[in-house]
């Protein structure tokens, strides 16, 4: 593949494409689709460009008094016009089939988890606006509305089944019936939601699980402003007061940063020209409440040239680090953004670059390697003739060439003196985060027992049952219920999804005369062909495995009992030398009685006859393992958990 094509070799895995797997999408992002009525039309003509691009901006205008004000952390909420078909289908639906002409986009949210349910809290908003759209929205980890709605949802409704099944319609959330629509797709769906809008609307309860997690909308974005006093150089402060949403990268700059950008940290040569001569600022800024966070939280010594005041003024001392750590990130962020404005790469060349792996372009060459770096070249090469080239390099100097317009423009530290800067917002949300992690997990809990109580299912200490989990107190624990409930445990039925616990088990059909045809399979027993001396097939035997009616069947049959037998005598003679039986409490022996007998003479064989004592060899490592982990999570407490058994603390470890 010396003379290999980079267009050809990623045109069938295009970053447009859906080979872009889901793997291989960004961690932290949202996805969002958007779908005329009409688009999915079999009587009417689909959207246009023009209308689509009608609705679009009528949509931005819909949202733009919730956003105008909003910080993103990583990037703002937008949508894109998607390609007509048979152009390839939206990188970030699921769907393998292309898709109607519709409105998407993604946005990264990363640390900040409100950014995401903001984002469904406007699709809600739009879908109300505009009754005549269906909205589609996912995360990297899936459909993550239904995870809110979990205790909710029919049996039937699980990830492998609610692909193209979920969607946001008149400010509701509507799931596609599998007894209406058996495997849909996009297209489908929409056409089911547009004639029987009715049947795919959601019960109350997952409306209200789903909703409930947008209430506090568009309040809620605004609590999660945060204002605080800092110092800062007034190039910083002049691009602040011009373009106040880009401390968003700022911030991203620095928490991000690594060897590279931290070179040009040291030396501050765009924000900070007059070295330590430069004069700070004192400016009120406006970050998420992530931000801030990621800001104070983060330990980082000054650069060398930076102007930090005294520390014997700790409230100066604390406005100017945290401005020198956003100084900073503005510097990081602008000359890295620089010079990958000038390479053209950044993200969208990590996806080509991805998508010619896939295609086999390296033919599996070792980075570095000579051949590895002329096809690198190459690729390279091809890249900065693309179109992808120009629309990269564009994307990542925007930011830089804005900063220049604005630090081109007259200004000096006198402009922000004299001027009143109110004060720092009570921070002391970032130390009380424990009492809303309980908040919410006693919401969880409330849900859980709620759903055990609407499907029948009974706390076992009111209602003790011989084969069920117990959870008798400390100090009335019964090993004997142990064990019984050990052996229900072992007896139900388990899987690739989990097991069963001993309540739990459903009622199951068995075809025994499959089981057993099954099994015969499985040890090799199942149907076989006897070949006769002259070389023609024979009769094989019945389903029924009649052996005795063929000789050689019984043959094989005695020959693999002799094998069988000298196989356990020999795996016998070979446990007799080690001292691994003599580990068992075997029936009628104390325990105490073990130890002794694992140092005795292995002549002594009397006892290989004597049967082992299951239940107390369960218990003894049951109570060995429990121990050993000291109070700490570990196999033994899992599973009596699992169970419901609870076994009492060892008073007596370590006396």
């Amino acid at each position: 593949m010396a003379d290999s094509d980079p267009a050809a070799a990623a045109a069938p895995t295009s970053i447009f494409s859906q080979s872009h797997h889901r793997s291989r999408l960004p961690d932290d992002t949202v996805f969002y689709s958007i779908f005329p009525d009409s688009a999915a039309a079999s009587s009417s003509p689909p959207p246009s460009p023009a209308d689509l691009q009608s609705l679009h901006l009528r949509i931005l205008s819909s949202v733009s008094p919730f956003t105008s004000s909003y910080l993103w952390q990583h990037q703002p909420f937008s949508l894109s016009l998607s390609s007509p078909p048979p152009s390839p289908p939206c990188p970030c639906s699921p769907a393998a089939a292309p898709l109607p002409l519709h409105l998407h986009g993604r946005l990264r949210y990363g640390d900040n988890l409100e950014d995401e349910w903001f984002v469904v809290f406007l699709l809600f908003h739009i879908s109300r606006e505009f009754p005549d759209l269906s909205v589609r929205v996912w995360d990297t980890d899936g459909e993550f509305l239904l995870i809110e709605a979990a205790f909710h949802l029919p049996r039937w409704l699980n990830p492998e089944t609610s692909l193209n099944r979920v969607f946001v319609r008149r400010g509701d959330l509507h799931i596609v019936p599998r007894d209406k629509v058996a495997s849909p797709s996009i297209v489908d769906s929409l056409r089911f939601l547009v004639a029987n809008g009715d049947e795919s609307r959601a019960g109350d309860a997952v409306q209200n699980a789903v909703k409930a997690r947008i209430a506090g909308y568009p309040e809620q974005a605004r609590r999660n402003m945060h204002r605080v006093r800092v110092r800062v150089p007034a190039s910083v402060a002049q691009v602040l007061r011009h373009e106040p949403c880009l401390i968003s990268l700022a911030v991203e700059g620095f928490y991000d940063r690594d060897i590279d950008s931290m070179k040009y940290a040291a030396r501050m040569e765009r924000f900070l020209s007059k070295g330590k001569e430069e004069e700070l600022v004192t400016v009120a800024v406006t970050l998420s409440r992530a931000m801030y966070a990621q800001l104070v939280q983060q330990t980082f010594q000054a650069p060398k040239c930076y102007p930090m005041p005294s520390r014997s003024n700790p409230r100066a001392y604390t406005e100017a680090e945290l401005g020198m750590k956003i100084a900073c990130g503005f510097e990081m962020m602008y000359q890295m953004r620089r010079r990958e404005g000038l390479e053209g790469k950044g993200s969208t060349w990590e996806a080509y670059r991805e998508s010619l792996e896939r295609s086999g372009y390296f033919e599996g060459l070792l980075p570095g390697s000579k051949e590895y770096r002329r096809l690198m070249e190459k690729a390279e090469e091809y890249y900065k003739n693309s179109s992808l080239f120009s629309k990269a390099s564009e994307m990542l100097s925007s930011p830089v060439r804005r900063i220049d317009e604005i630090l081109a423009l007259p200004h000096s530290a006198d402009d922000f003196r004299n001027q009143e800067v109110p004060p720092s917002d009570d921070d002391s949300w970032l130390y009380t985060g424990e009492d809303e992690l309980n908040s919410a997990l006693l919401e969880r809990q409330k849900e859980m027992e709620l759903y055990d109580a609407m499907h029948g299912k009974k706390q076992k200490s009111k209602e003790p049952s011989d084969t069920g989990p117990s959870n008798r107190s400390n100090d009335d624990c019964d090993l004997s219920n142990i064990a019984k409930t050990m052996e229900a445990f072992v007896q139900k039925v388990s899987s690739y999804e989990g097991a069963e616990v001993p309540d739990q088990r459903d009622t199951v059909d068995l075809d025994v005369d499959r089981f057993f045809k099954d099994m015969e399979s499985v040890f090799g027993r199942h149907e076989t062909e006897v070949t006769s001396p002259d070389g023609d097939a024979g009769e094989g035997s019945s389903s029924d495995m009649d052996f005795d009616e063929s000789e050689d069947a019984t043959d094989d049959e005695d020959k693999e009992d002799i094998f069988m037998d000298s196989y356990s005598d020999a795996l016998s003679q070979e446990l007799k030398s080690s001292t691994l039986t003599k580990s068992f409490v075997r029936a009628n022996e104390e325990p105490s009685k073990t130890n002794q007998g694992a140092s005795s003479s292995t002549q002594d064989t009397d006892e290989d006859f004597t049967p082992v004592d299951v239940d107390v060899n369960l218990m003894k490592s049951l109570l060995d393992s429990f121990s050993s982990q000291e109070g700490l999570p570990g196999p033994a407490s899992n599973l009596l958990g699992l169970m419901g058994l609870r076994l009492p603390q060892d008073g007596n470890k370590g006396k």
